[in-house]
This record gives structure tokens, C-alpha cells and sequence, in this order.
């Protein structure tokens, strides 16, 4: 049987006791429905505002259909639930939820933007417009936490680490990268995290060429930050979390000259300090094969390389692995810091809570597609990787705003699947939308909680 992409009926004969019959006839409905907690979201945190405000907009006024911060809010929610593409907005056009949170009205109102509309700007950003945004981002997000905290942190730690965005084809600055062995983007992601929250907040995102040094774009990043986070939480401590991919004599050097930030920043093996970490080497290969597991000796040296214009406290790790099966392992590990903890806490207490971030990573690429920087120009491909950014930022503040319930440390596509990809059924009354959901919804309790703490009362 020839595919008939225009069916819209199904029958089920023997799904139940009665034929089942499936009809998309439901002209208002949507399967977003929950998503009206992403409109809500980002009003309260005025970030697809702040970023709109950002882009120039050199179109003819009369001839403007869509207005720069309704392209702005498209693109962000559709990232948000499950839309990461552009091709995406034919599908989406007359979706009534989305209309809704654009700002149209969901049944009569001009449809959203069309494909070739959203890539014109997507294409349109020009450097220092995508800079400010970038700025922009950092300022809502730590205005946020400020709000949140009341201004009050013992201490506040910022994260930065990369990841790889393969490449599609020809695309501006997609370079090859021996490290991961394909043609790719590298993007620089920051995160800020509080005392001893579990969760670290994306603060910065910033696209960079396929054969980027780890470093680049580092200092940029850490010296927008810290002035920003001093002038939110002013009795905070502030710390620094990077891998050996940033150890560079400029980043020790600029974290030197701050005063006020402490820093773990691991490093390389080298023959010194590998010589340095042999007798604790050796400690650690006795107690190993005494215990037949894991063991590692914690100690400690100064040290400086060629190009440093000190020595700086580096902490050593002395570790060998075991595992079933294999042979015992030697794995030396070096941490450069200026902390004044004991070098088993600076290790395990700090610098190793950077994992974590992994997992917030691991969020943008598969719960809402960082990756897909597909455009063939750089600057439209870091545009898409703001746009992703502002949508995780919003995902992270319905997680943030469902503490204490199911969904408080769930992930961005658990988050997608239980709180928006709701069936509703829109119905314009005489003063106002009525968002119909099934009565049956089995996560009310988290989604009402969250709607409260966005100020929307119960009725």
C-alpha cells in the first residue's frame, strides 16, 4: 500500500474490547501544552528579552512581521521542547501552545515564522551583537541566584570546560581536531555554582573554531565573570575549577593577580614532577597490592615551570588503580593551587566536584542538541549556541523551582517529557484562554508547585 502522508484516521480493531479509532482532528490542540511554564519562566527571568534587545534590526518597520524578540522566543522554546532545528518552525507554525507563548493569540493569530524567516536571522547577527548577548546571558543568570541568595554566598565557584560539536559539511572555522579526531566546533562553556548546591548554573557559551587551545577565550570569560559575581554576593569567597587543558602561565598568572580568587587547575605529567611523585608512588603500589584494591597517597610540592615567575603549590596524587582482571595501574594526578586545605581535600572536596559539569554537558548535547551548529556561517552557528543556552537556562530554572518534589534533580529530557509534552486543548472564553489538560496528568503536584513559585495562583 502506497504511504498516504495525508491519513489522519486509524483504526484499532482489536486494541480493546470496542474498535479503537485515532483521529488528528483536534484543530486546537497541541502536544506542548505544559510549555506555558517556559513563557512564565522566561518572563520572570526577562532573558529572551534581554537577549532581543541585544540584535540590531535594520528591516523596513512596516514590512516587520516578526519582531526580533518573537524570533528570539521561537527559537528558544522550540530548543526547549524538542525542536533543535530551524526546518523545525514548518511543523510548529500553527501550533496554538507556541503562538501562545510567543505572544499571539493561539487561534486566530498570525502564524509564527517561517524556515526561511528564521534562518535570515539566524544569519543576521553580527559579532558585537552575539558578544552582548553573551553579556547579557551572564547578567540575567547571576541576577538570578543574586535575587534568589539575597545577595548572601559563602562561596561561589566558577567552572569552564569544553566540548566538541562535530561538523556538517563546509561550515566556517569547522576545523579538525586530533584530540577528538573528527572536524568539529569547540564550545567554551561556564558554569557558577553556590556553597554546597548540587546543581551548576550555565553562565556562558561561547563558540569557537574546531583546533582551539583549551585556554582561549578563558581569561575573556573569567574577567567578565568575577566583576559581575564580587558586585552580586560582596562576602563571598570565589574559586576556580579547571582542567589541564587550561593550564597555561597566563591563566595562573591572571588568578595570581585577583587576590581574592582560590584556584584548583590540574596539570599535566611531566619527568619533574613524575619524579617528584615517586616514593609516594611506591607507598601507594605497596598499599595497593597489600589490599588488592584501589589506593592512592595524597602529598605535596613547589614547583615551577620555565614559564612561571614563581613557584606555585602543586598537589599530588599518587595513585594505582585496580580493576578485575587487569594489571595494577599506576595513574600519577597533579592539582596547581593556592588553597590552604590539606591536598586529600583540595583533591577530592573540590577539584574532583568539577565531574559534575559532565552531566550538565552531557545535558545540552542530548536534551537539547548544542551540536546541532549546522549553519554554514560561524557567527549563525554561534547564535543557535546562545539560543540553546538561554533554553537551558530556562530548563534549569523549572528544575530549580521543583525542589522538593519528583522532578528536583531530574534531567533536561526527563524534565521536557514530564512537565511539557502535555496534551491540551486551547478554548478562547469571553476574557480569557483556558489551557485544557487531562485530569489524569500523573505529575500535577511538581507542575502546579512550579506554577505557583512562578506567581501564577491557584484558581
Amino acid at each position: 500500500m502506497a504511504d498516504d502522508s495525508t491519513t489522519q484516521c486509524w483504526l484499532f480493531e482489536e486494541l480493546a474490547r470496542r474498535p479503537v479509532v485515532v483521529r488528528f482532528d483536534q484543530e486546537r490542540g497541541s502536544s506542548d501544552g505544559g510549555a506555558v511554564l517556559l513563557g512564565a519562566a522566561d518572563r520572570h527571568l526577562g532573558l529572551s528579552e534581554a537577549l532581543a534587545k541585544c540584535l540590531r534590526d535594520d528591516r523596513v518597520p512596516e514590512r516587520v512581521v516578526h519582531e526580533m524578540l518573537d524570533l528570539v522566543r521561537q527559537r528558544v522554546y522550540a530548543i526547549a521542547c524538542g525542536y533543535p532545528d530551524g526546518n523545525d518552525a514548518a511543523r510548529l507554525a500553527s501550533d496554538p501552545m507556541h503562538k501562545l507563548l510567543v505572544g499571539r493569540s493561539p487561534l486566530d493569530g498570525e502564524d509564527l515564522a517561517s524556515q526561511p524567516t528564521l534562518s535570515r536571522f539566524e544569519n543576521g547577527a553580527g559579532r558585537a551583537e552575539l558578544f552582548r548577548m553573551g553579556e547579557a546571558l551572564a547578567e540575567r543568570v547571576i541576577e538570578r541566584h543574586r535575587r534568589r541568595r539575597r545577595g548572601r554566598a559563602r562561596v561561589v565557584t566558577i567552572d569552564l570546560d569544553q566540548t566538541d560539536d562535530p561538523a556538517h559539511g563546509e561550515q566556517q572555522l569547522a576545523l579538525f581536531n586530533g584530540y577528538y579526531g573528527q572536524w568539529c566546533y569547540l564550545p567554551l562553556l561556564g558554569f557558577i555554582s553556590f556553597d554546597d548546591e548540587a546543581d551548576q548554573y550555565l553562565v556562558a557559551a561561547i563558540l569557537r573554531p574546531g583546533n582551539s587551545p583549551d585556554k582561549r577565550g578563558s581569561l575573556g570569560v573569567l574577567s567578565r565573570l568575577l566583576p559581575r559575581l564580587r558586585k552580586a554576593f560582596p562576602k563571598a569567597r570565589f574559586r576556580v575549577r579547571l582542567d589541564a587543558g587550561f593550564a597555561a602561565p597566563e591563566i595562573f598568572d591572571f588568578l595570581d593577580e585577583q587576590g581574592d580568587v582560590e584556584y584548583a587547575v590540574a596539570m599535566g605529567k611531566n619527568s619533574i614532577l613524575l619524579r617528584r611523585a615517586g616514593k609516594h608512588m611506591a607507598r601507594a603500589r605497596r598499599l595497593s597490592k597489600a589490599s588488592g584494591q584501589t589506593e592512592h597517597v595524597y602529598s605535596e610540592t613547589l614547583y615551577a615551570t620555565k614559564s612561571w615567575p614563581r613557584k606555585r603549590r602543586v598537589i599530588i596524587k599518587a595513585e594505582v588503580t585496580r580493576h578485575p582482571g587487569r594489571d595494577p595501574k599506576d595513574n600519577p594526578r597533579f592539582v596547581v593551587t593556592n588553597m590552604a586545605q590539606s591536598p586529600r581535600w583540595v583533591y577530592e572536596k573540590f577539584y574532583c566536584q568539577r565531574g559534575e559539569i559532565e552531566n550538565r554537558i552531557k545535558e545540552l548535547h542530548h536534551g537539547l542538541e548544542i551540536d546541532r551548529t549546522s549553519c554554514s556561517r560561524f557567527l549563525a552557528n554561534q547564535l543557535r549556541v546562545v539560543l540553546t543556552a538561554a533554553a537551558y537556562v530556562l530548563m534549569q530554572e523549572l528544575r530549580l523551582l521543583a525542589a522538593r518534589t519528583s522532578l528536583a534533580r531530574a534531567q533536561v529530557s526527563t524534565l521536557r517529557e514530564r512537565l511539557l509534552k502535555i496534551g491540551a486543548r486551547l478554548v478562547a472564553a469571553v476574557r480569557r484562554f483556558v489551557i485544557h489538560l487531562p485530569a489524569s496528568y500523573p505529575f500535577l503536584v511538581p507542575w502546579g508547585r512550579i506554577a505557583t513559585r512562578l506567581g501564577a495562583p491557584a484558581v
